[in-house]
């Protein structure tokens, strides 16, 4: 028996599964860079959460067009990799359609079951490109999305149609070869599948016996190699958001929207402030740590959930197209937020890596290289980004803890923000009179 085709098969399966474990390792690194943040409580909710958005796809019906279409491509996804076990398990032993045997004809339905959802997703495939660039949907073709993105997802469309391609090759020359009683292994009789039993013959009926069995392995190894190719792609890709969506939703923030967190430190100065007993005087604990930093200028000063969120987004745009600030004209998208934070968070990452595991300064930050104040404080802090978000991505945590860096680290914030904040520190209230006659406006 020849086992070069087992071995080669291993090794192609080896260095494509070793690849895609050294960029998982990568992506968990960038992500332990933020900041520490408990999102261990309410683990029930939590799965609840998971199971109903990131599984059952809850938010994404709000649209029920492209929900429908996208379903059609993520079941599709998860039901195929039943075949693909089936190809791990006949490239290392040499064996050919394993689960036949066993199954009988239940292997017929479920392979049948795979090729609907593969005609399904073909369907969804096509006009999703069409989507994209020839009608040109306004949200699919923002500024932020001009250049790599735009191949990106073009390129992740064509992959997917080569992929249901190389199925039907190869269920639909193994029809022809069992019709003929040519199969690769005796005894095994024909299959009947849905697709593949009328496809089949349409399209390869009269080849020669050869030619099939080329075409046949074609189909098969065209398959591995696509699934091997996008394991690996998905690291440059927006497609991570197909793993990291269940992690993502499961670590999201149960609090109400629109509730905010305290900062540690500033909570501490007014716990030791409000404390009869302390001493001002007292030396602090550890004298020589670095000062917290109030707020974010740079990806480390984020935490490690907002970080995830930056791998997680699809770019799909849903956020800031309900964006009131993005609606009417002001530089502000919410999608672009999530992308900036993501492509500082590689930059910092590729400059660890050329350091030997050491950041070394780079005169760059997410704030200003990256996101400009203008951006921040176009936002109206309405959640609309926060509730359109498939994958309860926020960007809206970004952009405030970003504004908390301009406010309380650079006393940056626009004049009427400073104003009304003397205001309040003066007066007790936002208005520009004092205790005595805060009620004078209702005069005005």
């Amino acid at each position: 028996m020849n086992f070069l085709p087992n071995i080669i098969f291993a090794i192609v399966l080896i260095i494509g599964v070793g690849f895609f474990a050294k960029n998982v390792k990568k992506i968990i690194r960038n992500i332990k860079l933020g900041q520490d943040v408990n999102r261990t409580d309410n683990s029930s909710a939590r799965w609840k959460n998971m199971a109903l958005v990131a599984l059952g796809q809850k938010k994404m019906f709000t649209r029920p067009i492209p929900a429908i279409l996208h379903f059609m491509l993520y079941a599709a996804f998860i039901i195929t990799q039943i075949e693909l076990l089936e190809i791990v398990v006949d490239g290392l032993f040499g064996t050919h359609r394993f689960f036949k045997t066993g199954l009988g004809g239940f292997y017929t339905f479920i392979i049948s079951f795979i090729e609907i959802l593969s005609v399904l997703a073909l369907v969804a495939t096509v006009t999703f490109l069409a989507r994209r660039n020839l009608l040109k949907l306004p949200r699919l073709n923002k500024a932020e999305l001009l250049g790599w993105p735009k191949k990106d997802a073009n390129l992740i469309l064509i992959m997917e149609i080569i992929l249901v391609t190389c199925i039907f090759t190869m269920n639909g020359t193994d029809e022809v070869l069992y019709s003929l009683g040519k199969s690769h292994y005796e005894g095994m009789g024909s299959f009947n599948f849905a697709v593949s039993q009328h496809l089949g013959p349409a399209l390869f009926g009269g080849m020669s016996e050869g030619t099939l069995h080329l075409l046949e392995r074609v189909g098969w190894w065209g398959h591995l190699m696509m699934v091997m190719a996008f394991l690996n792609y998905l690291y440059y890709s927006k497609h991570l958001h197909i793993i990291l969506a269940f992690p993502n939703t499961y670590f999201a923030d149960l609090n109400p929207k629109g509730q905010f967190n305290n900062l540690e430190s500033v909570t501490n100065e007014v716990k030791l402030m409000m404390d009869p007993n302390a001493d001002p005087f007292a030396a602090p604990a550890n004298p020589d740590a670095a000062p917290a930093k109030f707020g974010a200028s740079d990806v480390q000063d984020l935490n490690w959930v907002q970080l995830l969120n930056a791998y997680t987004c699809t770019e799909c745009g849903r956020c800031s197209s309900s964006c009131p600030a993005n609606l009417t004209g002001k530089k502000l998208s919410p999608r672009k937020i999530m992308m900036d934070t993501r492509d500082r968070l590689e930059e910092v990452g590729k400059n660890i890596d050329a350091n030997n595991g050491v950041f070394v300064p780079d005169n760059k930050s997410l704030l200003n290289d990256y996101i400009t104040p203008e951006e921040l404080w176009a936002c109206t802090t309405c959640n609309a980004c926060v509730e359109e978000c498939p994958v309860n991505i926020s960007p809206l945590s970004i952009i405030m803890d970003m504004r908390r860096y301009l406010v309380m680290e650079q006393s940056a914030a626009p004049m009427e923000l400073n104003n009304m904040m003397t205001n309040i520190e003066n007066n007790g209230a936002p208005w520009p009179y004092n205790q005595q006659d805060r009620l004078n406006w209702k005069n005005e």
